[in-house]
């Protein structure tokens, strides 16, 4: 047996995920094969605000095949609590009583043998209607006699968070900006499908969903349902695509697993493309009001902000999302005085909860525009203004005016390294020969510099567990819920790099409330800071005992005791080991461990990372403009994004090209929209678009690396660092590329048509 020499930390490792993957092997909860199950189709409203009259099912309940049809008056479920900071006035009845307030809410589920009978069955349920009126736009919610909601809340606004006071931030400011952003309704879109499956079997429960946070998830399906906790499993298989709007529980979970515990036989629902559009969650929807004092030379003296968010019908964390905005409207700027305001509205449109970056990227996209629009104004090169206005190194740690604990920062060293990997001076002079040259295509550069919160709001704490099995190999057990970031191969080499046990040799369970006794899920860019970390502590607890135990059967001291060849040995004296599967065995031997020593080789844990981390980076891109028609096309898009210490650069990577690929579809394609009466009318993929890969360029990342000091990996977040950065560059490089023609801003997302009308709008 002999050392272990070097760290695989840091290395590019192939992903242990997607053999499987790539093969078709894994399952997803479509495929989990049941016999005997309904299928569920839900009755949705078809107007975005109404009184129901009347609901008959008698010709859907007679129908061949139907097994049962639900309204609320014979299903016993209460009231859905969307988010608990929220009156429970504003909660949502699962199954429509008495009103429908958007396009897509449910009025009765209908099950039978097959989803074609129960679609046809759906069909044949008559509920009458008498139309009342509709309000789809967050700001006109909130004035005086707008239609409200829920006539017993009183009001349409159902959130409101402020800092700063009275005060005037811009008292004594030799130049003020201001600026109107809108941050546009987004759709997730995720590859899969929402969807449920329940499974009764005598008083057990076993609930298949395709979710980022099934642990959680369990909780509200037990307390609404009625189930007895310890007689309910709630888990995730494989799971195509998050975003965030899979991050909570649906109405609809519990409407299937109610179902099936009444009907005793499996409930299943499978989302069809134009339901998702309307049923699952949406994202972002704000419009953020910006006014930036700066002296003279563009040094910031103070910034006023008022926003309004948009809840949607039901409000749920989406309604909450300011408060993120809030904790990071400072961003990376030393900004003297601050006032923030903000108030969630209740529309008739479909609720909001987190999407990529849930509240932060709205703080970015505010900060980035408002400050290219400062430069444009005091002639400032873009990249200097940022420069100039940047916090120092050396006043970390610092707390913003927003809450935010930011633990440290190099903003500098990203900018630097953003326009060294550009070449910005050449990009600079190549837009100043297209303009000289009168050319129609003409040259945006943009630029980004930000800072955002992963594991926020109390979400650095995450369940870990590691044991050492009678095999030798090992069994690790986290909190988080992959679905797709590379978890299993980021956790398996750190059990790896502190065992010494091959990765293939490792497995990680997780997404199953029978394997996982808590955990808050997958959101927030947390996973390997939080529950890295844990799997790192337990390992390291695990190799410490382990040790002692080497020691005891070696006659050896413990710390002579270092990793070898599968399994410990004395440093030095490679022929005096014992392999690990020996030393499982002798831990559960009470004749071969040491006198006190507690059997077994495991050990569990709840880290607490004690505060959120604070990734950042710098974005430059370049487009082209064609003025004649007002398409844009992205040329180069180069990111340097700072998230600690990494563990994996190739999945650090992958989640960058992600990332930035969602920030461009925001800032040149996607925008869920309704029309005056609530009528979603980009409903399906012909009319909500998002980029393939043909409409994107390659992507140049690099990294800065600044550990954070708030966990033993040294790790921050990036799934969504990527979103945050990439949206408020290309946003700036399109109105860069016009601004000589007049042009100040366009409003996202800078589609052709948006584009060639700002331009003849300018003359």
């Amino acid at each position: 047996m002999a050392d272990v020499q070097g760290s695989i930390l840091g290395n590019a490792v192939l992903r242990r995920e997607d053999p499987s993957l790539l093969a078709g092997q894994d399952q997803f909860y479509d495929d989990v094969d049941v016999e005997g199950v309904g299928h569920v189709m839900f009755v949705r409203s078809p107007f975005a605000h109404a009184t129901i009259t009347s609901i008959d099912t008698a010709e859907a309940v007679a129908a061949a095949g139907v097994i049962a049809v639900y309204t609320h008056e014979n299903i016993e479920l209460p009231d859905f609590q969307g988010f608990p900071m929220f009156d429970v006035k504003l909660n949502r009845p699962p199954l429509a009583r008495g009103k429908v307030r958007f396009v897509g809410d449910i009025v009765a589920a209908v099950i039978a043998e097959t989803r074609e009978i129960a679609a046809d069955a759906a069909e044949a349920v008559v509920v009458e209607y008498e139309q009342l009126p509709v309000i789809v736009d967050m700001e006109k919610a909130l004035e005086p006699g707008a239609p409200l909601l829920f006539e017993d809340f009183g009001s349409n606004m159902i959130f409101e968070t402020a800092v700063g006071g009275d005060d005037d931030p811009l008292e004594g400011a030799e130049h003020v900006t201001e600026g109107r952003i809108v941050s546009q309704r987004l759709a997730g879109v995720p590859m899969e499908t929402n969807g449920c499956l329940a499974i009764p079997d005598g008083d057990q429960m076993t609930v298949w969903i395709p979710s980022q946070n099934p642990i959680a998830v369990k909780e509200a399906i037990d307390g609404m349902c009625g189930f007895d906790p310890d007689k309910t499993r709630v888990a995730a298989p494989a799971v195509g695509g998050g975003f965030g709007p899979k991050a909570g529980p649906y109405v609809e979970f519990m409407i299937v697993a109610k179902a099936a515990s009444l009907l005793g036989q499996p409930v299943k629902w499978t989302e069809i493309r134009s339901e998702n559009m309307v049923s699952m969650a949406h994202g972002r929807a704000m419009v953020l009001y910006a006014k930036l004092g700066t002296t003279a030379d563009g040094t910031i003296t103070g910034l006023d902000v008022d926003i309004v968010a948009d809840a949607g019908s039901y409000p749920a964390i989406g309604g909450f999302l300011t408060v993120f905005t809030q904790t990071m409207i400072q961003g990376v700027y030393n900004i003297p005085k601050l006032r923030f305001h903000a108030r969630s509205a209740a529309t008739n449109t479909t609720f909001t909860a987190a999407y990529r970056g849930a509240g932060r990227p709205e703080a970015t996209q505010m900060l980035e525009r408002i400050m290219d629009m400062a430069a444009d104004e005091l002639g400032l090169d873009p990249a200097e203004i940022r420069r100039k206005n940047f916090i120092p190194p050396e006043a970390f740690p610092i707390t913003t005016h927003g809450g935010a604990n930011y633990d440290n920062g190099e903003y500098e060293k990203s900018l630097d390294a953003v326009i060294a990997a550009a070449d910005y001076e050449s990009l600079l002079a190549q837009q100043a020969e297209r303009r000289a040259s009168g050319d129609p295509k003409q040259l945006g550069i943009g630029v980004s510099a930000y800072v955002e919160v992963t594991a926020p709001a109390g979400l650095h704490v995450e369940y870990g567990a590691v044991e050492i099995n009678e095999d030798g190999s090992v069994t690790a057990r986290v909190g988080t819920s992959a679905h797709g970031q590379g978890h299993v191969t980021a956790f398996s080499m750190i059990i790896s790099d502190m065992l010494g046990v091959p990765m293939d040799q490792i497995t990680i369970l997780q997404s199953d409330s029978d394997e996982i006794p808590r955990g808050a899920g997958t959101m927030g860019s947390r996973s390997l800071q939080t529950a890295g970390s844990a799997v790192h502590v337990a390992s390291g607890t695990v190799l410490d005992k382990a040790k002692s135990l080497a020691a005891h059967m070696l006659e050896a001291n413990a710390d002579d005791i270092v990793v070898g060849d599968g399994g410990l040995q004395v440093t030095g004296v490679p022929s005096s080991a014992v392999s690990w599967a020996d030393l499982a065995g002798a831990a559960n031997d009470d004749t071969k461990r040491p006198d006190g020593m507690e059997a077994g080789l495991a050990h569990e844990l709840d880290f607490d990372g004690t505060d959120a981390t604070f990734p950042f980076g710098a974005h430059i891109s370049l487009v082209e403009v064609d003025t004649e028609t007002g398409r844009v096309e992205m040329l180069r898009h180069v990111a340097v994004d700072d998230c600690g210490k990494i563990l994996n650069p190739m999945l650090v990577t992958g989640q960058q090209h992600g990332g930035i690929a969602q920030g461009a579809a925001q800032a040149l394609y996607e925008v869920v929209a309704y029309d005056d009466d609530g009528n979603p009318t980009t409903s399906n993929l012909m009319n909500y678009a998002i980029p393939s890969a043909a409409e994107l360029c390659s992507f140049e990342t690099s990294n800065t690396e600044t550990p954070s000091p708030r966990n033993p990996l040294g790790a921050k977040g990036i799934g969504e660092s990527g979103t945050i950065g990439s949206t408020p560059a290309i946003h700036n490089a399109v109105i860069d590329a016009v601004s000589h023609l007049g042009i100040k801003h366009i409003d996202m997302p800078l589609t052709s048509q948006t584009v060639w009308e700002a331009i003849q709008a300018a003359g």
